[in-house]
């Protein structure tokens, strides 16, 4: 079969037609195009759990890991009339109209035109201001690495667990772990960032030395940083089941909590993924059978305000200045300028 061949694959009743199957993706492992499709197929009804009915940013690398990439966030011109899209505002107050996906057959399609990478909002779209997932993102600082993130990830559990909710856990896919929490859709943006904020506040208390919610870098130092500002309008997580660019294929690999100890993110990868997923099926196929109220974590976060004058915190420097946000300077360019 020549590169230039292409061959249809079918999917949920659907023929999806993938052009230049044997082109190379992934070089270190010579993994290609029709690899990445396969894949996607061997865990479609995991990533399509993950993505159904959200607006999905297409993180699209046509040449493989190492050509040129980009974020698709508008939906392609020739997207199929099968895919609904839904129409997103940016904190710029531009809108958009995203791809969100409702079945295997439109992540093949998006695989296609060279997705790697889904990111979908924390939304559905018919919703698309109200977040119906909480995304905690722990994120290891230099110096810091995985094995750091898994005691912060069990306390971030006990701590849900005292105010009576859940969550589920999966890799990143690098060195961090990210925990979902899916909620009511009754909260804005703001709103579910603020508890976001009060978690990782929390956190950083309970494990003083080892968690940090510091915006700036030069202050998180070798510490597990609680990225609040992913649970900004507009920001994305990897979805569960995601591959990420690296040269070993890694992708984002849901966990059960009694299983964190004892992984490590390069166990999952584009070739090991499909035989854990027929063995274990999604291990967040029950996520979407609850809905967490924020109320716990909104007076946790009124604790804050009250107890220890913490308010907000900066948001990410391509943001407009927003209501109650801190002066959006660098701290050792303040104390210059000071």
């Amino acid at each position: 079969m020549g590169k230039g061949e292409a061959i249809e694959l079918e999917v949920g009743g659907r023929t999806v037609r993938l052009s230049n199957p044997d082109k190379v993706y992934f070089p270190e492992r010579g993994y290609t195009k029709l690899d990445v499709a396969r894949y996607y197929l061997a865990v479609a009804d995991g990533i399509t759990r993950a993505l159904r009915d959200r607006p999905t940013t297409l993180e699209r690398y046509p040449d493989g890991v190492d050509g040129e990439s980009f974020f698709q966030k508008r939906a392609p011109k020739n997207v199929p009339d099968w895919i609904p899209t839904a129409r997103i505002a940016f904190p710029s107050g531009r809108h958009a109209d995203e791809m969100c996906p409702t079945e295997p057959a439109a992540v093949l399609w998006a695989a296609q035109l060279g997705t790697l990478t889904f990111h979908p909002w924390p939304v559905r779209r018919e919703a698309t201001d109200h977040p119906d997932e909480l995304r905690i993102d722990l994120d290891p600082q230099p110096g810091t690495d995985f094995d750091d993130a898994v005691p912060v990830a069990h306390e971030l559990r006990a701590l849900l667990g005292e105010l009576g909710i859940t969550g589920w856990p999966k890799t990143s896919g690098g060195r961090g772990i990210h925990v979902f929490v899916p909620i009511e859709p009754r909260w804005t943006f703001t709103e579910v960032r603020r508890c976001a904020i009060a978690l990782g506040r929390e956190l950083e208390r309970r494990m003083a030395g080892k968690v940090t919610t510091a915006w700036w870098k030069e202050e998180r130092g070798e510490r597990i940083f609680v990225d609040y500002n992913q649970t900004a309008r507009d920001r994305t997580i990897a979805s569960a089941y995601s591959v990420r660019p690296k040269p070993h294929a890694p992708v984002s690999a849901p966990l059960r909590w009694d299983e964190l100890d004892d992984v490590h993110p390069e166990d999952f990868d584009l070739r090991t993924m499909p035989a854990r997923y027929a063995e274990l099926g999604d291990l967040h196929a029950d996520m979407d059978d609850h809905a967490f109220g924020l109320e716990p974590l909104l007076e946790l976060a009124e604790r804050d305000e009250r107890d220890h004058e913490l308010g907000d915190m900066p948001y990410p420097p391509d943001y407009p200045k927003m209501p109650g946000e801190p002066k959006r300077v660098q701290p050792s360019r303040a104390a210059k300028e000071k």
